[in-house]
């Protein structure tokens, strides 16, 4: 690494004093921040110079919101608080998009925003905004650092209210005199590493996990939803445990898909409806009642409904419960298990015979896919491309999912081998987070493969972020189910206005995104035939293991929807 040009300063600056921008560094590693991902502009350069002299790596991108949703990646995948910097201005508005995506999904990072000189405040300083104000709906914390003195201070504030009950981001401004500026060190409060945090895995009220392990063992039907938040607190095992211990089918959404690996007796996937249609006892964990679960109206109106959840302010949101548990996922589903335990849940003869008629109809699910499945038509199925892929992925494989309708269709076949290997969006349905979750999960992953699924649509958003991946090694294998349209919207429209009307704004041209590899050093397929998907996924795969980021481009079916499209049940 080439020396500083102004290396006594520095020198100088790193002994009885230090600048504002080596204490972002100091704070940053006290959290274990191994890694920011960012956007040079000329607020932050400080930052960067103190990551230098830290250890930390900085991963540049060509767009700040690529920055952000790598940084919530990064989160998700390694249970760490992932870091984003950027500019001021239009840097700080172009990665709101990846934070509030952060936000919905209950993911926690820290991003840190420049702002104008202090001394030139309200004067029209350059990419001068109130960043705060518009921040602090779409954060858990934002605030403006007042003093060079309180940035180390306030970057352990605002990781500390990342997690703060459900997880989510914080927001820094530091204007550019407050980062650039130097103080004496001793007067700079820089918080000792893992001593400024309390435990974070209550159980709530011990009566009540006696309560809910009653209502469980005396429940006939009982059927359990593991969403993020399991995911999030590292409960999966716990979930897993659970689940065996009272012999309760489990299902899972979002970031908990993989929590049970592909024929576990204890997994389901494709009878929820029913099972919240039948079931007695319902419990929802780690999960809103949101758009997803029909704002609750999806569960059963006469169930007695447990909601367990990481904040307080979830809990019998937009549907009255039975229950309701705060605390840590994983360490609430474990105190119930052993509350439970010796009871006589598992010889229930009720309760055997719920779980084989649950287990017939996902038998009688997947033989009703299976025609769609291995279709042979072309344009290809894009049911096939979904279970081509899933027949493609390996317990080392991570699965991102980054579109509208195609990607939809996926959630009927892949299944993740492990915890940890499914990535998408989160509630706010955001399209292009698949390149900055690849790259993060690389880097958290080495040795993972990761295999990105994208419409044409969100791949054109933020794929010229695969030159970053190539640039800083961190290959991974992109698939495209490539229909020319908005194909999600699409749908709607047709219904709604008629095939005249139905594909304005949402048609897009026939691009051979194969071809845009060659840009930046990757590899790139196109495929039209069905047989053809697989070979192609290897010859990618090999690509992938030697260094290359690959793409292949499947062109599918743009009259074949997902059935949640074709009844628009995401606004419902």
């Amino acid at each position: 690494m080439a020396t500083p040009v102004n290396s006594e300063a520095k020198k100088e600056a790193t002994g009885p004093v230090i600048s504002g921008g080596h204490l972002v560094a100091k704070a940053l590693k006290n959290e274990g921040v191994e890694v920011i991902w960012t956007l040079c502009g000329g607020h932050i350069i400080d930052i960067y110079d103190g990551c230098i002299d830290e250890g930390i790596k900085i991963i540049d991108v060509r767009h700040e919101q690529v920055a952000a949703h790598a940084a919530d990646g990064y989160s998700r995948q390694s249970g760490k608080i992932g870091c984003v910097v950027t500019t001021a201005g239009p840097g700080t508005t172009n990665a709101m998009t990846g934070i509030a995506n952060a936000f919905r999904a209950e993911s926690p990072l820290l991003m840190i925003g420049g702002q104008g000189a202090l001394s030139q405040h309200k004067m029209g300083s350059l990419q001068d905004l109130p960043h705060v104000d518009f921040m602090s709906p779409i954060t858990k914390f934002a605030a403006s650092v007042p003093h060079t003195e309180r940035i180390a201070d306030m970057v352990s504030m605002a990781f500390r209210e990342s997690v703060n009950g459900a997880p989510g981001p914080s927001y820094l401004e530091i204007p550019r005199d407050v980062l650039d500026a130097k103080v004496p060190l001793e007067r700079a409060r820089v918080p000792k590493p893992g001593a400024y945090r309390a435990s974070t895995k209550s159980v709530g009220d011990p009566a009540d996990i006696e309560r809910l392990a009653d209502i469980l063992v005396r429940a006939e039907r009982p059927a359990a939803l593991f969403g993020t938040q399991v995911w999030t607190c590292r409960g999966h095992d716990a979930a897993v445990q659970f689940c065996r211990a009272l012999n309760i089918p489990g299902y899972m959404n979002g970031s908990a898909r993989g929590i049970f690996a592909p024929g576990d007796p204890h997994g389901f996937n494709r009878t929820r409806r029913l099972a919240f249609d039948k079931a007695d006892v319902i419990l929802i964990v780690g999960s809103p009642f949101d758009f997803r679960l029909g704002y609750g109206r999806r569960l059963r109106a006469d169930a007695t409904v447990v909601q367990i959840d990481l904040d307080y302010r979830n809990v019998g949101k937009n549907r009255d419960i039975s229950l309701g548990l705060v605390g840590d996922c994983g360490a609430i589903l474990s105190a119930v298990a052993q509350a439970a335990s010796g009871r006589a849940s598992n010889g229930n003869a009720k309760r055997a015979e719920w779980m084989k008629e649950l287990r017939s109809a996902e038998a009688k699910a997947y033989e009703k896919l299976l025609p769609s499945f291995k279709s042979e038509s072309t344009p290809i199925n894009p049911y096939r491309v979904a279970y081509e892929i899933n027949e493609f992925l390996t317990d080392n494989t991570v699965y991102i999912g980054d579109g509208g309708d195609v990607v939809t269709i996926t959630a009927t076949a892949v299944e993740p081998r492990k915890a940890g290997n499914w990535m998408d969006p989160g509630p706010l349905g955001t399209l292009g987070v698949g390149t900055s979750f690849a790259m993060a999960t690389k880097f958290v992953h080495p040795k993972k493969e990761v295999l990105c699924y994208y419409g044409d649509g969100s791949f054109g958003m933020t794929s010229w972020d695969m030159e970053t991946a190539q640039r800083f090694g961190l290959p991974y294998l992109a698939v495209i189910g490539n229909n020319s349209a908005m194909n999600q919207i699409r749908c709607g429209q047709i219904g709604k206005y008629g095939p005249e009307r139905g594909c304005v704004g949402n048609k897009l041209g026939d691009v051979d995104f194969e071809k845009f590899a060659e840009c930046f050093g990757g590899w790139g397929i196109a495929v039209r035939e069905p047989g053809q998907i697989r070979p192609a996924l290897e010859q990618a795969r090999e690509r992938v293991a030697g260094g290359q980021c690959a793409i292949v481009n499947i062109w599918v079916d743009i009259n074949e929807y997902a059935p949640g499209t074709k009844a628009q049940t995401m606004y419902k």
